[in-house]
């Protein structure tokens, strides 16, 4: 199986660290970020989803 066809999944209860694991297993294996949660899709909502800041995104595609 090549690299690039990974898949980690994380799994947690909300506010373990989920987000700050993907963004630091992205930076050091060259992924992407793919979002799950049912809340991470609305618009305008930023406080309530708890989006990352451009600053933890760090040029991560996310998605």
């Amino acid at each position: 199986m090549k690299q690039a066809d990974r898949v980690v999944v994380i799994l947690g209860a909300t506010a373990v660290g989920k987000s700050s694991v993907a963004t630091e297993l992205a930076l050091r294996l060259g992924g992407e970020i793919v979002s799950a949660d049912s809340r991470a899709f609305f618009r305008g909502l930023d406080i309530v989803t708890d989006k990352p800041s451009i600053e933890q995104r760090r040029g991560i595609p996310h998605h």
